[in-house]
């Protein structure tokens, strides 16, 4: 067994939310080193600088494009592995999904940070050039039986393009066929979820992308990596490989990340942490072996648990250390993400639309059980409401957890407070107003049934705070 963790950079994910690096960056020199270096590499590129917006706060400009998108994913990805470095941590090992294989070639020291910055623009520019009419679908089966999905089709460009869990697959393809492939999955009632991409990859018809890194994008000095660093699509360890080749090879490849994973694990890797904002490949990596401990640091609402080495500083704006990552608990059958895209995210309940992290609810997926007694925190829906006035925060939310967690198939306590209902955990417009009106009627609030803030930015401490508030909830903010 290995108790040092292996580190996780995800892939295409949404755009970091604003001041997400603030406490990085004020307790730790080697985080406002690298974003600095960051920063000028990007103004090079005729970008702005990523670090204002990520250490400050600032709302993501709308029409930006993709490339700013990819420089702030690598640059909250290896400020967390600077920060987690800082502190003591010595990684096992690193991985990467999809494009965050260049984020962890950088961690590792095989290739600078700056040309990571150059090589990522040149990937998002070439494909955004091509234009590629596709689309990336979330699958809620295995790889297996999402291959087949997409052998019923006979179109060369649609493909299997990953494989992230035992119940989740993406598959990869032109976006004529998306309807269709929808309609079929859900006659074998298999959940679908469309991802939110900038640039749907894992195909063959990146080929002409491919080609085109290739022949035309920087040629950078590479080698001398202190870290390994396991390459999902490659099936091996990166050794003397051009991160250019690297790089657009896995255009055109599919990721099998479920099995990296399981082989380190297999190799006595106990623990892994994702150095991004929030757990998507972490999900993931709790659906493919359960019990296997995951932390992921930038997340929020969870008790904090170190893996490895000090952790040091005050507590960050939410209370939690910053270099004390979050365990992310052992997952239902389906992990669930949010953003994910190149590194889809896992598969979501229902048919949301995530980034990455996702899709929708499992193939038969056993019920949520009970409560047990010993679990007070999560009491039965069946005990009544309590009186308007005297509710409980707590109690209400333990009890909201319980009834969507129900419907979700999915452990009522791994449902965040603050995750949306339908972008993080997939649950439609027409559930949702379905969900809330039993809401209404579990507290006896009829006016919940109208309130279209909750349907429209609803997530499960807003509606707690409603039904503490007696049916009353100002606008999201």
């Amino acid at each position: 067994m290995n108790t040092n963790p292996v580190l996780v950079m995800p892939g295409t994910v949404p755009a970091p939310r604003g001041g997400i690096l603030h406490d990085l960056h004020a307790r730790h020199d080697g985080v406002r080193k690298v974003l600095a270096r960051i920063d000028d590499a990007a103004r090079g590129l005729d970008l702005p600088a990523v670090s204002p917006r990520l250490v400050e706060g600032g709302e993501v400009a709308p029409g930006r494009g993709p490339d700013l998108q990819y420089v702030e994913i690598f640059a909250v990805s290896i400020a967390t592995h600077r920060a987690l470095v800082g502190t003591g941590v010595e990684p096992a090992g690193l991985v990467g999904q999809s494009v965050g294989e260049l984020w962890a070639l950088a961690a590792a020291g095989y290739i600078s940070v700056e040309d990571t910055v150059r090589l990522a623009v040149a990937r998002s520019r070439t494909l955004t050039r091509q234009d590629w009419q596709g689309t990336m679908i979330a699958v809620g089966v295995d790889g297996r039986r999402a291959e087949h999905l997409a052998g019923l089709f006979g179109h060369p460009d649609l493909v299997l393009a990953c494989e992230n869990a035992p119940h989740q697959s993406v598959l990869s393809g032109p976006t004529a066929l998306t309807a269709d492939i929808e309609r079929v999955a859900a006659a074998a009632g298999w959940p679908t979820n469309r991802l939110d991409v900038p640039h749907p990859t894992h195909s063959p018809a990146l080929a002409r992308s491919a080609r085109k890194l290739r022949a035309g994008a920087p040629r950078v000095p590479y080698g001398g990596g202190r870290v390994r660093v396991c390459s999902p699509w490659l099936g091996r360890d990166v050794a003397d490989d051009d991160p250019v080749e690297l790089m657009a090879g896995a255009l055109t490849a599919r990721v099998r990340i479920l099995d990296t994973i399981r082989e380190l694990h297999a190799s006595g890797a106990e623990v892994f942490v994702e150095c991004g904002e929030r757990a998507v490949v972490a999900k993931m990596i709790q659906a493919s072996v359960p019990g296997v401990r995951c932390t992921v640091p930038l997340a929020e609402g969870d008790a904090p648990a170190a893996p490895a080495g000090p952790t040091t500083g005050t507590p960050s704006r939410n209370g939690a250390h910053p270099g004390a990552p979050v365990v992310v608990r052992p997952e239902p059958t389906v992990a669930v993400p949010t953003p994910a895209t190149d590194p889809p995210a896992a598969v979501r309940p229902p048919s949301p639309a995530a980034v990455a992290t996702p899709a929708a609810r499992p193939e038969p997926v056993e019920p949520a059980p009970a409560p047990s007694a010993q679990a007070p925190s999560a009491p039965a829906l069946s005990g009544g409401a309590p009186s308007a006035g005297t509710r409980d925060y707590d109690a209400v939310l333990a009890q909201l957890r319980d009834l969507y967690g129900g419907y979700l198939g999915y452990p009522p306590d791994l449902l965040g407070e603050d995750d949306s209902l339908e972008a993080d955990l997939g649950v439609e417009s027409l559930k949702q107003v379905a969900l809330l009106g039993q809401v209404a009627d579990l507290f006896n609030l009829p006016d919940l049934r109208s309130n279209a803030s909750l349907l429209g930015f609803g997530s499960l401490r807003r509606i707690a705070d409603a039904v503490v508030a007696g049916g009353a909830v100002g606008e999201a903010a």
